[in-house]
């Protein structure tokens, strides 16, 4: 299958972008992009409707537009078109003010940013920060609160200790009442009042108008807030305020991201499939899943600045494809797995599988062209450099796979910049939202996660009714199943408990005691 004469066919470059794409490791058929191109045509359909406004997302009635986000002129009316460019004048007025010192905290100017957010409101942060950041360049040190762990939150305030007076807070929450984030605000706040620090001179919203988070930032005077639009998904909410502003304050040129991600959006808007790459990307992953994700996608990026790029792509590729039901109510179970670190630290930890174990995947390989900002590269042998060693190693790897029938595709640009990273995030939003409508379902919604939110609720809840009855009953033990009988609590649910118990008793705070016995079941938990 492999031939100079089947590259040369199927090989995708753009001079302009710099960008390349060889899709002729896939081994599909030659009549299968033909064969393809009707449901192709209905995608680009789909596409050119959600850019002029329909409503994508009928769960909560709105619109999806972080494609107007990069080309503003494109918003399906005037009023979203001058708050994109209202909100990004505000975002530079906002930055330079701070690194200025005009906007300062008790100590002088900011030299830290803490950015508390989750999924899509940390992972694209995250992305951008690791990716483009520099230890020396750095108007800001950027650290986050992704989670609501309270080790992490002490992990990471250990690593601000005696900074919180030069410290920036970010908080995003569309809407205010996403429990992470708010646990994350909440443990910063108290931070910020054990230094003796008035916190709102610290803190930013990121957030819905009029949300929870809104008022609390309006009613307690914090620095600034910004909004995030109901048109804009988590997942695609990179090039918005929720980005923009911590890469921005970074001291990162967000115009060149966003002019990046423009450029891209217009080369794949292009209708033919062979001129068009996020076209031939989403027909790639069509044919290597047999279009019901019948094999994982694994992403190699060769490039330690792309380490968070398979996790940033999880978020966008699984939440938006795994869904029970198609567009017509079907039961279909659809969704592609990602998984991925990068090259060629992967090549120590799991390419031995790739190549000789379960063929349940295909290999997305990401190649960077530019090595290094330095002009020059040490030789590590005559005439060679490390950076032709990443290479041969990736080249090498691609080879062994395919020797093996394992199957990949392989997506070039030219370095790691600003706008390189625009054209990726906006690469791969157009590709799962060209794939989405291949297959027939909505990539603009997530009712699988508010399942798990609400689901996560109901433990909050059953962990307030146990130490209600464990503290109206001081110094009386109880057993999981006595104390699951004795509240009224389904036996179903008994385990649950006993998970709630264990927690409890592991953390010398809740005033929850286990006496051990056995067998284990018989242990009991007591107050007092």
């Amino acid at each position: 299958m492999l031939s100079w004469s089947r590259f040369k066919t199927h090989f995708y470059h753009n001079d302009a972008l710099g960008v390349s794409l060889d899709v002729s490791r896939i081994p599909f058929p030659d009549e299968f992009l033909a064969q393809m191109a009707p449901k192709m045509e209905q995608a680009f359909a789909d596409m050119a409707a959600l850019e002029r406004g329909a409503i994508a997302n009928p769960d909560e009635h709105r619109m999806v537009g972080h494609y107007w986000l990069r080309t503003p002129s494109l918003a399906p009316t005037p009023e979203i078109r001058a708050e994109i460019l209202d909100t990004l004048a505000r975002i530079v007025s906002f930055t330079t003010s701070v690194h200025s010192g005009e906007v300062a905290g008790p100590k002088g100017k900011f030299k830290h940013l803490l950015v508390i957010g989750i999924g899509g409101s940390a992972l694209g942060p995250q992305l951008v920060a690791h990716a483009l950041g520099h230890p020396r360049k750095d108007k800001l040190a950027v650290s986050f609160f992704d989670n609501t762990d309270p080790d992490g939150f002490d992990y990471v305030l250990n690593g601000l200790r005696g900074q919180l007076a030069k410290t920036l807070v970010i908080v995003i929450s569309k809407s205010g009442g996403t429990a992470e984030t708010r646990n994350g605000m909440l443990e910063a706040i108290a931070a910020f009042k054990a230094a003796k620090l008035d916190y709102p001179k610290h803190f930013v919203a990121v957030t819905g108008v009029g949300s929870k988070l809104d008022q609390v930032a309006g009613s307690e005077g914090w620095l600034a807030r910004f909004p995030m639009w109901d048109w804009v998904g988590g997942r695609t909410s990179e090039l918005c305020a929720v980005g923009l502003l911590p890469a921005a304050l970074q001291g990162l040129d967000i115009q060149a991201m966003l002019d990046g991600a423009a450029a891209m959006d217009a080369v794949t808007r292009e209708p033919h499939i062979a001129q068009n790459p996020a076209a031939l990307m989403a027909l790639m992953w069509h044919f290597a899943t047999d279009g019901r994700g019948a094999k994982d996608m694994v992403v190699l990026p060769y490039k330690d600045r792309l380490l968070l790029f398979s996790r940033y792509l999880q978020q966008l590729v699984m939440e938006s494809l795994g869904k029970e039901l198609d567009l017509k109510g079907n039961v279909v179970n659809q969704g592609i797995a990602v998984y991925g670190n990068k090259g060629s630290t992967d090549q120590h930890a799991y390419v031995q599988q790739l190549r000789e174990g379960v063929n349940n995947f295909f290999v997305t390989f990401i190649e960077v062209l530019k090595d290094r900002d330095a002009k020059t590269s040490l030789e590590v042998e005559p005439g060679i450099t490390s950076g032709d060693y990443l290479q041969g190693f990736y080249l090498g790897t691609r080879d062994a796979l395919s020797e093996k029938d394992r199957h990949s595709i392989t997506l070039t640009v030219p370095d790691v910049s600003p706008r390189s990273l625009g054209m990726l995030i906006a690469l791969y939003e157009r590709v799962t939202g060209l794939y989405a409508s291949l297959i027939g379902i909505n990539a603009y919604h997530q009712p699988g996660v508010e399942a798990g939110k609400k689901a996560a609720g109901s433990v909050i809840a059953l962990k307030q009714k146990i130490t209600a009855a464990l503290n109206s009953a001081p110094g009386k033990a109880f057993t999981v199943e006595q104390l699951t009988a004795a509240m009224g609590v389904p036996p179903e649910k008994t385990e649950i408990v006993f998970k709630i118990l264990e927690h409890l008793a592991a953390n010398k705070s809740s005033g929850v005691k286990k006496r051990v016995k056995t067998p284990w079941f018989a242990s009991t938990y007591r107050v007092g």
